[in-house]
């Protein structure tokens, strides 16, 4: 009976190569299915199984006699009897029914879970007779689906997964405990009930992202607790595909951004009343953020500092050096002392050292730097002051020294003098007594 309704049904090849003789074609339908990776049958209109491949008895572990001629419904449930007969109807309809799924029970007792994705068997009049299904065990995706289940649920952060519409199909106990709501209160709810208009198209517009590349970074949600307060979170998002890799949802990871907001308010804060100049550069040197120590050491207004590169301010030179600094901070996470001679809006050349430390973002990578600045201008002319007055003290010491010369060359000269005195007095005392 397989014989003859494979040697009178078109097949994918016949449409392809509408000249073939019947007898070829009905021997390239059945080679395709002998050699498919997947099981593959074919079965009548009442779900009695016709043909298959070795592939089926490798999943179900039967002989040949045992499935062929045999109805699918020895192996399904009856609730799943009643689905197949369903996907039949749809087969007879559509012409095709897509991932049904069927949890057939094997030789050995085993349910093996599979989807079904079947098409028409039609005889030579187009009426369609019968179905071709292909099976696909599921046991590894279902695991890898347990494993990821468990992985969301155990998350310590709030995780969830919506559809392309922004429904919440799932989340995890993080979620509720974040928000505050019962699961009856999240689940089925779209994301809109939670966050502003305003974040919804920008979830929205996130979701798209996601279906283009697969994964969207730190885009910001601001959803409400049950309490009511505005909870600041950043979100990460990859897609969520379905079998045959086709994106069909999104799995969010929410960050809670209430204590890392009060740290960089904190750190503003710091920055906008430290004593010293203190700025915020990306990786190439364009200036971020500045505090009012840094316009009144340099002179000249926000507007002309902020997203200016500090090649701006410094030489092409000391450009080279700031970028070498910004590769240490990158490797080593500070750099110390470095010397900047930035030059002001009166066009005075300022010298100062420079002292930076990474900035990092939520994940711990290095994305810029925090510079502190110290004006160099009255250190140095302390410096040069006592490298004057070492100088001038090094004249007086010379004139001194020179002094001393004299002193003791008028001295020695008195004391020659005063030994010819006496010896002139000894010898006329001589001849005196001569």
């Amino acid at each position: 009976m397989a014989d003859s309704l494979a040697s009178t049904t078109p097949t994918t090849a016949d449409l392809r190569e509408p000249l073939q003789p019947a007898k070829s074609r009905s021997l390239d339908a059945d080679i395709i299915i002998k050699n498919a990776p997947d099981p593959v049958f074919v079965s009548d209109l009442e779900g009695k199984i016709l043909s298959a491949n070795d592939a089926v008895y490798e999943l179900l572990g039967f002989r040949t006699d045992e499935v062929l001629e045999q109805s699918l419904s020895r192996f399904i449930s009856p609730e799943e009897t009643r689905e197949f007969t369903a996907a039949l109807r749809e087969v007879i309809e559509r012409g095709a029914t897509r991932n049904a799924r069927l949890n057939p029970r094997s030789a050995s007792g085993v349910v093996i879970p599979t989807t079904l994705n079947a098409s028409a068997l039609r005889d030579t009049d187009g009426k369609v007779i019968g179905a071709i299904g292909i099976l696909r065990d599921m046991r590894e995706l279902d695991k890898a689906r347990a494993y990821a289940d468990s992985l969301i649920k155990n998350a310590p952060d709030p995780v969830f997964v919506s559809d392309l519409e922004g429904k919440i199909l799932s989340a995890n106990d993080a979620v509720y405990e974040l928000l505050g709501f019962r699961t009856d209160e999240v689940l089925e709810q779209s994301l809109s009930r939670f966050i502003s208009p305003e974040e919804t198209r920008e979830f929205t517009a996130a979701l798209r992202e996601v279906i283009e590349r697969g994964v969207i970074r730190n885009t910001r949600l601001n959803p409400r607790s049950a309490s009511g307060e505005v909870i600041p979170t950043s979100l990460n998002a990859s897609a969520l595909r379905d079998e045959d890799g086709k994106v069909i949802g999104a799995i969010g990871i929410l960050r809670d951004m209430r204590e890392l907001d009060k740290a960089l308010a904190y750190s503003d804060s710091l920055i906008k009343n430290a004593p010293d100049p203190v700025f915020v550069s990306d990786l190439e040197g364009r200036i971020l953020q500045a505090n009012d120590a840094v316009y009144e050491l340099l002179g000249f207004r926000p507007d002309e500092v902020l997203e200016q590169s500090l090649s701006h301010f410094i030489s092409p030179e000391e450009t080279r050096e700031f970028l070498a600094a910004l590769r240490e901070v990158i490797e080593r996470g500070v750099t110390r002392n470095a010397r900047l001679n930035p030059r002001s809006a009166s066009n005075e050349v300022i010298p100062t050292t420079l002292n930076a430390s990474a900035l990092r973002d939520t994940d711990g990578k290095v994305i810029g730097a925090i510079g502190i600045l110290r004006d160099m201008r009255a250190y140095e002319k302390v410096v040069r002051d006592l490298q004057q007055s070492k100088a001038e003290l090094q004249e007086k010491i010379l004139d001194l020294e020179k002094f001393e010369e004299v002193v003791v060359g008028r001295e020695l000269k008195m004391i020659a003098l005063e030994k010819e005195i006496e010896q002139l007095k000894h010898e006329q005392g001589r001849k005196h007594r001569g």
